[in-house]
Formats: C-alpha cells, structure tokens, sequence
C-alpha cells in the first residue's frame, strides 16, 4: 500500500489548513479525474464570494488572498 501523499494531496493539506474559513476540496470531472480547485466560504470574515472555482492550487491560493483582503476591507467600512 502506497502511504506517500500526492503533491496535490498536499496542497489540498495546506490550503485547508491555511482557509479554515473555508471547505476546500477538488471536484470530481465527469471522467473520473480531479478537476477544479473549490472553496466555499463558511466564516464570513474570510471571504466575500460564496464559492471561488480554480483550476489549480496556486490560483485557489491567491484568489482565498484576495477574498481575504476584501472580507477584512468590508469589515472595516461596516464597522466605521
């Protein structure tokens, strides 16, 4: 049994540790393969959009940065 994870297991590891503010997972293509990057959001102060779709793991990165930026953005012009 192979127990090494995939590189792409592991980016799914880290995302999901870094977002915890959102559900992160890869959808399943109609052929069986790994297809896009999903998050949707649980925690409104993570992000604004609903579900950010990726096709790999550093664009899901850098758009969770920016819905980031933008949740602490619209924080702050609610709270002023």
């Amino acid at each position: 049994m192979n127990t090494q994870a995939t590189p792409a297991e592991r980016a799914l590891a880290r995302l999901r540790a870094d977002y915890p503010g959102h559900r992160i997972w890869r959808s399943v293509r109609h052929d069986g393969v790994p297809g896009d990057w999903v998050a949707t959001l649980h925690d409104p102060a993570a992000g604004i959009d609903p579900t950010i779709i990726s096709s790999d793991a550093d664009e899901l990165r850098t758009a969770l940065d920016a819905e980031g930026v933008r949740a602490r953005k619209a924080t702050r012009n609610v709270i002023m």
